[in-house]
């Protein structure tokens, strides 16, 4: 062999070195048993910035930038009750059944509210000074607006200002802006009571009931449907027809305020 060749053979074997052969384990029963109760000192160094991560999200937004406020002695301001804004209250809406009759001729228009059409006694009654021919009349335009105010400066009586709105007796009736006369609050008669009876089974329509009803041989003349009946207050309601299926048809509203 050459003196070349053996300078090859070093130079390749500096280049290339063979791989350590792997040490082989040792024995599983040469490995120790022990817990390790030493703590690890990287999560000690980050405890002390998360508590203060903690500490500044607890701490009042309103305290910051303000050394005084950091004295627990001061006292935390309260929202006086000036500061808080209060709703105006809701207007209580319920549906009711309401009923127009009167006789064709020479009667006076009567409007009775129902709340069940199984009671025959009403919880409201009024005697409107409107013949119903009249009536008749304002609702062939499509609309009746019946206002019924009850002055409690001009009465005489004091607790007329504090009663409900049922109770009182006397009214001063306008329709559609003219005034005409008055409605008077009336107590359900048994021939009232019976008309009901009879009309129990109607929630929707007008016509004629025959005679038999203290009318004589006219009949009495219905309209019977339901009402929204909106409380605005205790000095203010109304009742506004519903129509069927929301169409157009007849709009017709009566409203009760009471004024000082």
């Amino acid at each position: 062999m050459t003196k070349i060749d053996t300078l090859r053979r070093f130079l390749l074997s500096c280049l290339n070195p063979s791989p350590p052969s792997p040490t082989p384990p040792p024995p599983y029963s040469a490995v120790k048993k022990r817990l390790s109760t030493s703590l690890r000192d990287d999560l000690d160094d980050k405890k002390p910035f998360a508590n203060k991560e903690t500490t500044e999200q607890e701490r009042d937004p309103h305290e910051e930038g303000d050394s005084s406020s950091s004295d627990p002695t001061t006292p935390t301001p309260t929202p006086t009750s000036a500061a808080i804004p209060h709703a105006p209250p809701r207007c209580s809406r319920t549906m009711v059944i309401g009923t127009i009759f009167g006789t064709r001729k020479g009667g006076h228009v009567r409007f009775c509210i129902q709340h069940s059409r199984l009671n025959t006694r009403p919880s409201l009654l009024l005697e409107l000074s409107i013949p119903t021919t009249t009536l008749i009349q304002e609702m062939q335009c499509g609309l009746v607006r019946i206002a019924l105010e009850f002055n409690a400066a001009e009465s005489a009586e004091s607790e007329l200002n504090r009663c409900p709105l049922h109770s009182i007796p006397l009214w001063t009736l306008c329709c559609n802006g003219r005034k005409l006369g008055f409605a008077v609050r009336r107590n359900a008669t048994q021939q009232n009571r019976l008309m009901l009876k009879t009309m129990k089974n109607i929630t929707f329509g007008a016509g004629v009931i025959p005679c038999g009803y203290g009318s004589g041989s006219e009949g009495i003349m219905y309209m019977r449907a339901n009402y929204e009946c909106v409380v605005g207050s205790a000095d203010s309601e109304s009742f506004h027809l519903i129509n069927l299926d929301d169409g157009p048809g007849q709009e017709l509203s009566v409203f009760l305020f009471r004024t000082s």
